[in-house]
């Protein structure tokens, strides 16, 4: 980001953080559940791949419980495809907003992201309770996931600047988003572990930043695994080449969004 762009959003603080928290009202508005579904739906999938995956069809979990492993991964992989449908429709939501009143237009996808914050938090909570219920031992490397937790915004909010700038202009993005995470679901190793993989294999999917982000977050956790430092270090070289393209395109684009919207 220029120097330029970080004081105009540092500018716009206020309003940041009043889009944010008016995103989070709206997520739980009108819910009997309230905040518990942010840990719902990754609790539900963690059954049913407990179930299929982990009794049925045997899938090795690298010698831990195969629903703390597969708890550990739809935690931030919730993160990425919820913040991410909500962040690709952020420009396309507010369109009143934007024709009417100037602000930087990438406050709209951040703070749809950053309000997803708060189920990650939540949902890490019920992952400490997990590991202690299975006598799981927690390892300090687990005070890394802060910074793997940027990492993950930073490479959300790249992608959702080029897809909320090209839905201003293409509303096929929105029907085509959902279908495109599910297929991700599978490329990323959330539901197998990456050591699975054949080794030949291995340079092709760690090319998917999610992989880095997703492992290492597993590895940082438990004190019975190892970081594979060579695909922290892919992943993140990835996630700062879109954040930075998502950030020029963006900024190259948004001077028509008030007149396309």
């Amino acid at each position: 980001m220029s120097t330029g762009l970080v004081r105009e959003l540092w500018d716009y603080r206020d309003l940041f953080y009043f889009l944010t928290w008016r995103d989070i009202k709206i997520r739980y508005r009108q819910t009997a559940l309230g905040a518990v579904w942010a840990v719902l739906q990754p609790l539900l999938a963690t059954g049913v791949f407990t179930a299929l995956f982990g009794r049925v069809a045997r899938m090795p979990s690298d010698g831990i419980p195969y629903a703390l492993f597969a708890f550990s991964a739809l935690i931030p992989w919730t993160f990425f495809s919820t913040s991410l449908n909500t962040a690709a429709n952020s420009l396309v939501g507010n369109a009143q907003l934007i024709r009417k009143v100037y602000f930087p237009r990438m406050a709209l996808p951040g703070a749809a992201i950053l309000a997803c914050t708060m189920d990650f938090g939540i949902s890490s909570v019920v992952l400490l309770l997990m590991m202690a219920y299975y006598h799981m031992s927690l390892s300090w490397r687990f005070f890394f996931w802060p910074l793997l937790l940027i990492q993950l915004i930073a490479l959300t909010t790249g992608i959702s600047l080029v897809l909320s700038a090209i839905n201003v202009r293409y509303r096929d993005v929105k029907q085509a988003l959902p279908f495109t995470i599910q297929i991700l679901l599978f490329l990323t190793p959330v539901i197998y572990p990456i050591s699975i993989i054949p080794q030949r294999y291995r340079m092709l999917v760690s090319l998917n930043p999610l992989t880095g982000i997703i492992e290492t977050m597993r590895s940082t956790l438990l004190t019975n695994r190892t970081v594979d430092w060579s695909l922290v270090g892919t992943s993140l070289i990835l996630t700062l080449a879109i954040l930075a393209a998502g950030t020029i395109y963006f900024r190259r684009v948004e001077r028509a969004f008030a007149d396309t919207i």
